[in-house]
């Protein structure tokens, strides 16, 4: 049974559902037809039978009067709602930290020992931690601690990993064993454009310019608008998509008709990978990576990749360098270089000294 209000937090590293009766009710009814045992104790639902106990609110009501003030000052940063629901869970869970110490004042320290805390009961990644230094460092702006001034200090720095590309015979093998055909339109547009699964999902057919090859993304990340191209040997697919699925508002749409859920889009791609025999751990997000690195191998320019991708940065795009092989197959190994020298090509003997199976 898939429930669609059910989502998944990197940040508390589990699935989480609104609290709504709608919601709520789906989710109960789905473990128990899936025979799950529910101890309705631990869950804020109202079932037709509710728990025997209330749930306790985690937080005082100071810290809940000061989070509404809070969140309203997020919003007003104009942060996105993923980004100030996320900064709302670490600014309260400091703020309960911070209470039972019973102190007077906000201090540094009082930060520093409750990120050491987090990150060490939580485990979290190097971006999770920045994320969680990036919270406290506005709540320090909102309620004006002027004396907590070098709070960059407790940030650690960004990890520098280079992204997983997948080849273009992996692409397309990928394509081609992916046999409904709106999850190998959603997979074809994700690679064919560089689009985040994000935009892919908010994408309405309205922005979509067949006749000019043009996607128009609108609200990216970063609060940016950008155009995309559309691959041309990705027209005719669109085409039997529309015609098959008849979506009415959404590029990608639900049954119900809604936007797509991307834990959908993860899935679908999670078992093409393994019928194309791919062992490497792909994501949305890799088919990104993939169409930039390709585009760099293909010798499209830095800054129109970097206006493909809808980097605010070129050193964003610069990773990409790391990673496209074209220019780094030219150069010769040392290797291969003394044995030019000890086997030169005109040698009649061209068999390698050291590539056979050594007995005894």
């Amino acid at each position: 049974m898939n429930i669609q209000p059910v989502r998944w937090s990197q940040t508390l590293s589990s699935f989480y559902v609104y609290e709504n009766d709608l919601s709520s009710a789906l989710l109960v009814n789905a473990l128990i037809y899936q025979q799950v045992k529910v101890n309705f104790s631990a869950l804020h639902v109202r079932v037709n039978q509710p728990p025997k106990k209330a749930i306790e609110c985690k937080v005082s009501p100071t810290i809940q009067t000061e989070m509404v003030q809070l969140r309203r000052y997020l919003e007003g940063q104009r942060f996105s709602e993923s980004t100030v629901k996320t900064y709302c869970v670490f600014i309260e869970d400091f703020l309960s930290f911070w209470e039972k110490s019973q102190k007077q004042n906000i201090e540094k320290d009082d930060l520093r020992l409750f990120i050491e805390e987090q990150v060490s009961k939580k485990r979290y990644g190097i971006s999770t931690h920045r994320q969680l230094v990036s919270a406290l460092k506005h709540m320090v702006e909102y309620y004006k601690l002027d004396e907590i001034d070098d709070i960059e200090t407790l940030r650690p720095k960004k990890s520098r990993y280079l992204p997983t590309v997948l080849s273009q015979q992996e692409v397309i093998a990928i394509l081609q064993v992916t046999r409904n055909l709106k999850h190998r339109a959603t997979l074809a547009l994700i690679y064919s454009t560089g689009m985040r699964i994000g935009e892919v999902l908010s994408l309405k057919l309205n922005d979509i310019d067949v006749d000019r090859r043009q996607i128009f993304i609108r609200h990216a990340k970063g609060r940016k608008d950008r155009m995309a191209i559309m691959a041309e040997s990705f027209i005719p697919l669109f085409r039997n998509y529309f015609m098959s699925y008849q979506p009415k508002v959404w590029f990608v749409e639900s049954p119900n008709g809604g936007q797509y859920s991307p834990s959908t889009i993860r899935h679908f791609l999670k078992r093409a990978c393994r019928r194309a025999g791919i062992r490497k751990r792909v994501t949305p997000h890799t088919l990104r990576h993939s169409y930039a690195t390709h585009l760099i191998e293909a010798g499209v320019g830095l800054r129109h990749v970097q206006d493909l991708l809808g980097h605010s940065k070129p050193e964003t795009t610069m990773i990409y360098t790391h990673v496209a092989k074209k220019d780094l197959l030219a150069i010769k190994s040392p290797l291969d270089q003394a044995l030019l020298e000890v086997y030169p090509p005109d040698n009649e003997v061209r068999k390698l000294p050291f590539s056979d199976t050594f007995s005894g």
